[in-house]
């Protein structure tokens, strides 16, 4: 083992920054590793809630994907295929996210498992006596090594294979008979006093001025597109461990520069020790601003309380706003860098698919207002966009899919060949495949060449609003709650919603807006209002939240409509009787 530790009960806790701690870990995970009994997973659970992590049973995702429980796994297909099962799950699990994870017995004694838990975690050993985990493993029936007639036999067996190999944790607390509080001090004592003195956690040397760690050229698993604004052109740059670069980049961007990160609360907690970690080693000085998370943070009062915090933080004209989180964040940081010293320069770090690939593009920041959406607000682009495809891991089933409602327009807008491509290849977008940083840099791409043409939505740029009119009046009548409707959900109805008017107007093929509405089923998303939980809204009520689109000119309507799939046009002048028609026929299906 490469450093030991075992404290006695009477070794007192001592004060610790939980923070800090993870902020050490440089975005590693914590990997349990240790026999049957152990308590791996009680502890584990507890251990990630006192750091504000994430926490992981590798054998209870193992049972969720077979479908079956590990003993059933081993009676059907036998050891050796749960063991590749097993090796595989977590090596995901790693490549996933910062989080807690506990591991089954056996698969520490896998090499490349090892292997990999070193390039990407930190592994305790949770160590026992064999007379105690026999104590604790005859109480349970679901242990497939253990479902034999000697069971002590058995034990003292896997002990004398096991051990040996569990020495080569990097960490060891032995496990007793104790509240498990205990036991997380104890861990928690180890990992304060005991991280730096592993060679890969070093502290890393702030780098000289001149320096910094970012290569010159994207490797081949990066992507970076331009936006092209003249003197204000700035990059997005796309792929995996982004966010620890970030000291590296606001460095080499702004030498010298101080920085105001402004977040939510949820991404703090998965996030923003990296990234902090990451100024701290490029000796960049910056402050915290943590808001509520949701869309009502999007508001007057947050907002003003954004602009004071980084005011009182000392952050001056040239230093740097940082907007880490999804598109709530990215607008009211953006907004506020508008604000602030009369505009200040920011940078975005979209944490969700939906603001990596739309939000944080382009310039547009705002805060909502009682009568709509994002009617306060200002153009304001920003220094640099970094999309990191890791942060995604952390996204629940439900914003993935509200993000890929935005990546799925840019192939209606004027892009066919991508919503074919999409069609093709969105369940490898959704495993978070190769296909998912190709479905972002394309969805960036085409943003872009749009922005670069009409920065202020004068003409073009209006195109990518396909579905908003409809969508944007669905979450103002239900008050931007997003546990009814998220943008992306609404967003998702608003498309479907465009291709059938179109299609009622005469303009595209009712097979086409056929096409959107099955494409977007079965990914998940709903199609129509009435897939709104405790929707009660009439049409007249949708019209008049539609007035105040911000594409409303001296009164008239104005819709992103399609001749076909990838064909999208700006409609002027939309008749209202058109529009309550429409409506009228929505809401009876």
């Amino acid at each position: 083992m490469t450093h030991s530790v075992e404290l006695s009960p009477a070794d007192p806790p001592a004060i610790r920054n939980t923070a800090s701690i993870v902020a050490r870990l440089r975005g590693r995970s914590i990997v349990l590793v240790g026999m049957m009994g152990a308590g791996k997973t009680s502890i584990g659970r507890r251990l990630a809630a006192a750091l504000g992590l994430a926490f992981v049973d590798a054998d209870a995702e193992i049972e969720t994907a077979a479908g079956m429980t590990i003993a059933e796994i081993f009676a059907r297909h036998g050891e050796a295929y749960f063991r590749d099962g097993e090796r595989r799950v977590v090596s995901r699990l790693l490549g996933e996210a910062q989080r807690v994870v506990a591991t089954g017995g056996g698969a520490y004694m896998n090499a490349a498992t090892r292997e990999r838990i070193a390039e990407r975690g930190v592994s305790l050993w949770i160590k026992a006596d064999p007379e105690l985990l026999l104590k604790r493993v005859r109480k349970r029936s679901n242990r497939p090594l253990m479902s034999v007639d000697d069971q002590d036999a058995t034990m003292k067996r896997l002990v004398a294979e096991r051990y040996p190999v569990y020495e080569e944790a990097d960490f060891c607390v032995v496990s007793r008979d104790c509240p498990h509080e205990t036991m997380v001090n104890e861990i928690l004592d180890i990992l304060d006093g005991g991280l730096e003195s592993l060679p890969r956690l070093a502290p890393a040397p702030a780098p000289a001025p001149h320096l910094t760690a970012v290569p010159a050229a994207p490797p081949p698993d990066r992507a970076v597109v331009p936006v092209e604004l003249a003197a204000r052109r700035y990059e997005i740059v796309i792929g995996k461990g982004l966010l620890a670069e970030t000291g590296a980049r606001v460095a080499r961007l702004a030498p010298g520069a101080a920085c105001a990160i402004v977040t939510d609360e949820n991404v703090a907690r998965h996030h923003l020790p990296t990234v902090e970690a990451s100024l701290d080693a490029a000796g960049v000085r910056h402050s915290r601003i943590v808001i509520p998370a949701g869309e009502s943070s999007k508001c007057w009062s947050v907002f003003s309380r954004v602009c004071d915090e980084i005011i009182a933080s000392r952050i001056e004209r040239r230093d740097l706003i940082v907007a880490l989180g999804g598109g709530v964040v990215g607008d009211l940081a953006g907004f506020a860098a508008a604000t602030i010293r009369r505009g200040m320069r920011f940078i975005q770090i979209p944490t969700t698919l939906l603001a990596q690939v739309d939000s944080s593009v382009g310039g547009k920041t705002a805060i909502n207002s009682e009568h709509g959406k994002n009617l306060i607000g200002a153009f304001h682009q920003p220094s640099l966009v970094l999309a990191d495809t890791e942060s995604l891991a952390t996204l629940s089933p439900r914003e993935f899919r509200a993000g890929y409602a935005e990546v799925f327009k840019y192939g209606l807008i004027d892009d066919a060949p991508f919503n074919t491509w999409l069609e093709r290849h969105w369940r490898d977008v959704f495993a978070r495949g190769p296909a998912l940083a190709e479905a972002i840099a394309v969805s960036c791409r085409s943003k872009a060449a749009i922005v670069a043409r009409d920065e202020t939505e004068q003409g073009d740029r209006a195109l990518l609003n396909l579905g908003h009119t409809f969508g944007h009046a669905f979450e103002s009548l239900t008050h931007f709650n997003g546990e009814r409707l998220n943008h992306g959900e609404g967003v998702a109805i608003g498309l479907a919603c465009a291709f059938r008017f179109s299609a009622r107007l005469g303009h595209c093929a009712p097979e086409d807006a056929a096409r959107v509405e099955a494409h977007l089923r079965e990914v998940g998303l709903p199609t129509r209002a009435a897939n709104i939980p405790g929707w009660n809204a009439g049409p007249e009520s949708i019209l008049d939240a539609m007035y105040q689109d911000k594409k409303v000119e001296r009164g008239a309507l104005t819709f992103i409509l399609a001749r076909g799939i990838g064909q999208s046009f700006i409609a002027k002048g939309v008749d209202a009787g058109d529009v309550l028609a429409f409506l009228r026929g929505e809401m009876e299906r």
